[in-house]
């Protein structure tokens, strides 16, 4: 339980705001979110709801597939979602 507490309080949420080639009609951009934690499952969902706050903060929907990877470190797996933004 103590590793699961420290997943959470040291999961960060990067995001990076790219053009997304080949918008459609209205804004749209490519967001991504990290998130990190003890397994890759923790993992994932820290990055994917990472990605569903800084869309709805942006005032935007998610169009498409979402895309997660993820690549395990040394305590810690990380896990990069992304997926294209509309307004």
């Amino acid at each position: 339980m103590r590793l699961l507490k420290f997943g959470v309080m040291v999961s960060s949420v990067l995001f990076t705001c790219l053009p997304a080639i080949g918008a459609q009609a209205g804004e749209c951009i490519k967001i991504a979110a990290a998130g990190d934690g003890p397994t890759k499952y923790i993992a994932t969902i820290m990055s994917t709801h990472g990605l569903d706050n800084i869309i709805e903060a942006r005032g935007m929907k998610g169009r498409g597939p979402v895309h997660t990877t993820c690549k395990p470190g040394t305590f810690l797996v990380e896990c990069r979602s992304s997926q294209t933004a509309c307004k």
